[in-house]
Formats: structure tokens, sequence, C-alpha cells
């Protein structure tokens, strides 16, 4: 384990905790942009990991979409 996914996780758990998909999605994007100065000068393990860690924010942050406006019976 690297210490870029232990910051992962450290990011990933306070984003968890708040409960905010827009704070994900901010997260996510700024991977985004984290990982395009990485691509350009050919730091292809990093970028890509930027990327992975990019979906993950915006996956949750989807899936907290979908729980959090749907009524619960």
């Amino acid at each position: 384990m690297k210490i870029q996914d232990i910051g992962f996780i450290a990011v990933l758990l306070v984003v968890l905790v708040m409960r905010k998909p827009r704070l994900c999605v901010v997260v996510g994007l700024a991977c985004f942009g984290l990982s395009i100065p990485l691509f350009a000068t050919w730091t292809f393990f990093t970028a890509q990991r930027l990327t992975y860690y990019a979906g993950a924010f915006i996956l949750h942050a989807v899936l907290l979409q979908l729980f959090i406006s749907t009524p619960r019976k």
C-alpha cells in the first residue's frame, strides 16, 4: 500500500462521514484535475490511480444522490 492509497482512504473516510454528494463530486473533479499534469509528464502509475480515485468519489456521489433522494417507506 502506497502513501497515495492511505491518503485516498483518509479522504474517503472523511467524505463518507460527511455524506455530502457535492463534496464527493468536487474531490473527484480535483483528482481528475491533478491527474492531467501527471499524464502530460508521463507519470502514468500515479495518474491512473488518481483517475480510479476520482471514479470512486463520483460513484459514491451518485449512490448518495440515489439513496438520499429516494423516500423511505
